[in-house]
């Protein structure tokens, strides 16, 4: 308890003043899935299948910071949230609730959004259920319908509005991977829609710098090979899996880590390309092998390394029968002791770590702070 003690008191001191940065931004702007997503795939759910219930709008969703759900997958703030703190911006509402007040930004994930549309997955009966539409180009489109009634609230209209607000393109690639995975793919498969992956996320960051947007920040994939989730639904088919050395599945964190690598090297081409953006490269996958891999560092034990915080059960704290939310599942006492909160999103605690390694270094390149100061 102690180390957990000390570790909340070096993110308390890292986020305190946090107004002091106010003066860079005026305005955050999110695209990506439910890794940020603040409640736009509980409303689009909910007008899409109203019938079907959606398990992270209700608790023990939102229990260590809200107090109740808030349509965020954790048990509190997730990495936008911190980055808001920081820089003094309001936590951003979810873009489908429609607030007139936009001067502040939006938030335009959703949760199982695509870098690729998802009518290729229906089409290629890659998957056998109908998806929201709410790819990554769709999300494009609801941030241009929205630029003209940002710019108007925005002092100099809509000539440079983007320019002091920070943009957000991601993470995406995630839920690409996982429908070709559930789909049968083989690792050889999975890794050849790489390429198109990366493309449809450059060419985004691209549009909108040519939009006018000065700093945008683009995560790349976490080591989804760790998540508690695919670990028991790998398990489950009785097959011989290779394990690395933490414990994870190793071809599904190879496809992330070479998705992370190209990426990289077409953000490098895009840097030179526009060399007056500031397109900040955030690793999503190394701060989280830094702490599966050193876990008592973290105040988690090594045990729950690779468990989750709200479960129904099994060697990983997943069930399919009792996911987080559902009857039958219940939460930890502690998510700060845990690095996943139900299996596939991590705690508000492993979101504090991951921001403050994006805004600070050394998990970003250049870390946000250091790009808004030179």
């Amino acid at each position: 308890m102690d180390l957990t003690l000390v570790f909340s008191l070096l993110f308390l001191s890292c986020f305190h003043g946090a107004s002091s940065d106010s003066r860079y931004f005026t305005s955050l702007f999110t695209l990506g899935d439910s890794y940020i997503d603040v409640g736009n795939f509980v409303i689009m759910a909910a007008r899409a299948v109203p019938a079907v219930p959606v398990w992270h709008d209700k608790l023990p969703y939102g229990m260590t910071f809200f107090g109740h759900p808030t349509g965020r997958l954790s048990d509190g703030r997730v990495i936008v949230d911190f980055i808001a703190e920081q820089f003094g911006l309001p936590l951003l509402q979810a873009s489908l609730l429609n607030s007139p007040d936009v001067s502040k930004g939006a938030n335009f994930a959703v949760g199982g959004a695509t870098a690729i549309d998802v009518d290729f997955y229906e089409r290629n009966n890659l998957v056998q259920f109908k998806l929201l539409n709410n790819s990554l180009s769709v999300q494009l489109g609801w941030l241009k319908e929205l630029k003209p009634y940002f710019c108007s609230a925005t002092k100099g209209g809509c000539r440079g509005c983007f320019s002091k607000a920070l943009f957000f393109v991601g993470e995406f690639g995630v839920n690409d991977y996982n429908f070709l995975w559930s789909a049968g793919k083989t690792e050889h498969e999975v890794m050849s829609y790489v390429p198109e992956i990366v493309e449809n996320i450059v060419r985004a960051v691209e549009r909108l710098i040519k939009e006018g947007a000065v700093y945008v920040v683009v995560p790349g994939n976490p080591p989804n090979g760790c998540s508690p989730t695919i670990l028991t639904l790998r398990s489950s088919l009785n097959q011989t899996e290779k394990y690395d050395n933490i414990g994870c599945l190793s071809d599904i964190n190879r496809v992330a880590m070479y998705h992370n690598v190209m990426l990289r090297s077409e953000i490098g081409a895009l840097r030179e390309k526009y060399p007056r953006a500031r397109i900040i490269l955030a690793d999503f996958y190394k701060p989280i092998i830094s702490m599966l891999q050193n876990p008592d560092s973290f105040g988690v034990a090594s045990q729950d390394a690779l468990r989750t915080c709200c479960g129904g059960g099994g060697v990983y704290n997943w069930n399919p029968s009792a996911i987080c939310g559902m009857p039958g599942a219940t939460a930890c006492k502690d998510p700060s002791a845990f690095v996943s909160w139900d299996g596939v999103h991590y705690t508000e605690a492993t979101y504090r770590y991951i921001a403050k390694a994006w805004l600070y270094g050394p998990f970003a390149d250049p870390p946000i702070l250091s790009a808004i100061r030179h």
